[in-house]
């Protein structure tokens, strides 16, 4: 058998004047494997990088000729990629910002010793490899005990524990490239799926008949008890709503923000169905969608009807829910983003789109519509193929999002933000064939109607009696057929034409952790004392 061949050493460019003060240092990195060239002015090494190609260069600033931070401008014509390590003697803040301005890799101040050094070059050459060997340690002594762990038992909080586990290593692996235990991660979500299915199947309508006993915070509590209580104290608060936000993408998006807020992410239920026309409504009212329909039925319209006029009033919704809570009326200033028009007029306005008390309410319907249109559009299937993808999308898109721009405006003027979603989604691969008759909504992963049955039970939840959950009544004999696991519901009639059309896509309305389970985060400014 053919013996691997080992990688080549590393190699270091030091370039410094006082050479000979530097061999006990190239002495002590040759036996750390690291091959060491020397050379004593900025144009000699100039001269080097033209012959030979170098992993890592330690620059001297002040040398007779060229500066060391001169020189760094010609490297970087020779070498854009090449890590740079400031050396110098002086202490002085000008020369510090003056390496930081022009983005060298690190800075030493003279004297340094041979560890020192060579913590910084191992740092930057090998921190990488490192970093991705001791997450591959971890997530392998974790692996195990995460594939034995089926505690008929677990509570709300502990499904919260271990959703939020594995999206922590979703993200991470993929991030290391770690893609074969990346791989094994994914293999432990199909009994994740069946577990939750069964929990909420139980759970779920016991936390909706009694309120006030043990059940996680649902949609129906964001505004009472983590809104409110921001606006009481600072009399004004920014509240977002990221329409499909799953938990996942926020976490890539979490560490975007630290340089502007403390972070507190905590998490909570959506009510079911996991769809923009339940969950959203009841986060903003207060209310289950059934009574909504009871007691709003001009602003709720026919429950039937599955399309934007059932979130119509949202901000009518809110300040009804706040001045039901309160006795008073609190002003609410609301936008829904939903076009690249709405973004820029809201970039236009930044000054004036936070309100100086009260809350000032957005939603945005970015995610929400990238993952409907990856079923209409092949370059949106394309670009977002899976969770890595549509993660990597998302944080392409906050980086440059009017969001953002609010978000940071929040900042600056020192009003706290609490931002979540109204419900995730989840990648549908498997067809799940219902029976249904013509009266049943067309939803692809949540239906009502009568005489509904999943062909396969234990690829959907059945709650025979609209009351259980807390929906609008349509008539004797309403069922509600939720989809579990990563099912699509498909028609016998029209089995291939869903196959092909959906197969792929990421739905919501059904019951999931990716659906449900939902980061709740709340933004103090950094600048707050």
């Amino acid at each position: 058998m053919a013996q691997p061949v080992p990688n080549p050493p590393k190699s270091i460019l030091w370039v410094d004047d006082e050479g000979e003060l530097l061999e006990p240092h190239r002495i002590f990195l040759r036996s750390k494997g690291f091959t060491v060239e020397w050379a004593s002015n900025a144009d000699d090494a100039v001269e080097l990088l033209r012959r030979h190609s170098f992993d890592i260069m330690l620059l001297d600033e002040q040398m007779p000729g060229k500066r060391g931070l001169e020189a760094f401008r010609d490297v970087r014509e020779l070498a854009p990629n090449l890590p740079v390590v400031m050396v110098t003697k002086s202490e002085e803040d000008s020369t510090l910002k003056e390496a930081i301005g022009v983005n060298v890799r690190d800075y030493l101040v003279k004297p340094v010793n041979p560890r020192q050094v060579l913590s910084v070059v191992t740092r930057i050459l090998e921190g990488p490899r490192i970093r991705q060997q001791a997450l591959a340690r971890r997530f392998v002594e974790r692996f195990r005990a995460m594939e034995l762990e089926r505690d008929p038992n677990l509570d709300w909080r502990g499904w919260i524990d271990r959703f939020d586990e594995l999206m922590r290593w979703d993200v991470e692996l993929a991030a290391a490239g770690e893609m074969g235990l990346y791989d094994s991660l994914r293999g432990l979500y199909p009994d994740m799926h069946r577990e939750f299915a069964h929990y909420m199947m139980k759970e779920y309508p016991e936390w909706l008949r009694d309120l006030e006993g043990s059940r996680p915070p649902l949609s129906v509590d964001i505004v009472s008890e983590f809104l409110l209580p921001i606006m009481q104290r600072d009399r004004a608060a920014v509240f977002v709503v990221v329409d499909c936000l799953r938990l996942d993408q926020w976490r890539v998006l979490e560490p975007l923000l630290a340089p502007y807020f403390e972070v507190e992410t905590t998490h909570y239920f959506a009510v079911l169905p996991t769809a923009t026309p339940y969950s959203r409504n009841a986060l903003f009212s207060g209310l289950f969608p059934g009574e909504i329909a009871a007691r709003l039925p001009d602003w709720w319209g026919n429950p039937d009807r599955e399309d934007e006029s059932l979130n119509a009033h949202e901000k009518e919704l809110l300040e009804n829910h706040l001045e039901e809570i309160t006795g008073s009326k609190i002003p609410v200033r609301y936008q829904k983003i939903s076009t690249s028009a709405n973004s820029d007029e809201l970039e236009r306005h930044l000054g004036t789109a936070i309100a100086p008390d009260g809350i000032s309410a957005f939603v945005f319907n970015f995610v929400d519509l990238l993952t409907h249109g990856r079923s209409e559009s092949q370059i949106l299937y394309e670009v977002a193929r899976d969770e890595i993808a549509l993660r990597q999308i998302t944080r392409q898109w906050f980086q440059r999002s009017a969001l953002f721009s609010v978000l940071k405006e929040a900042s600056r003027r020192k009003i706290s933000v609490l931002l979540t979603t109204d419900h995730g989604s989840i990648h549908c691969n498997t067809p799940a064939t219902v029976y249904a008759k013509r009266d049943a909504s067309s939803n692809l992963r949540y239906k009502f109607g009568e005489d509904l049955r999943a062909e396969r039970p234990e690829q959907a939840l059945l709650f025979p009696s609209e009351e259980t959950l807390r929906l609008p009544r349509r008539g004797a004999g309403g069922n509600t057929l939720l989809a579990t696991n990563d099912c699509f519901f498909v028609y016998p009639t029209k089995l291939r034409e869903y196959q092909s059309r959906y197969r792929g896509s990421f739905l919501h309305g059904g019951v999931t952790p990716e659906e449900v389970i939902l980061p709740l985060a709340l933004l103090t400014p950094t600048t707050r004392r």
